[in-house]
């Protein structure tokens, strides 16, 4: 098992709170305080749920919640996009971000689906 701040997926989880960071701290302060809060809350969210599945037996239910909360942060950003609370910039490179998480966390889930088989290779 390896250390989870040393994961992909957490330096990638770790990249969109940066860039969430940055984007929320320039939004009109009404919006600051409701979709802001949100989505950064939700990118703090995914870093202990990395976390979590790294040092959890069963990873998937972890994984499952860490797609949903990914889901909501790119409903929220799509959101402040379309209000022109963030910059069309500042979107592209988040839902960069949210989609890589994406795909790791599914290769993830993949991964801990598969039945273990044990060894290496055949015994005959």
């Amino acid at each position: 098992m390896a250390l989870h701040t040393q994961l992909p997926i957490y330096k990638a989880a770790y990249g969109l709170l940066d860039v969430v960071t940055d984007l929320v701290k320039n939004m009109p302060r009404d919006f600051k305080r409701s979709i802001g809060d949100e989505i950064s809350k939700d990118c703090v969210k995914i870093t202990i749920l990395v976390f979590r599945a790294n040092v959890a037996a069963d990873k998937t239910p972890h994984i499952v919640q860490l797609l949903e909360r990914l889901q909501v942060i790119e409903l929220m950003l799509r959101l402040g996009m379309d209000k022109h609370l963030i910059s069309p910039k500042g979107y592209a490179k988040a839902v960069e971000i949210t989609t890589s998480i994406g795909k790791q966390a599914n290769g993830w889930k993949s991964a801990a689906n598969r039945p273990y088989r044990g060894g290496q290779g055949r015994h005959d």
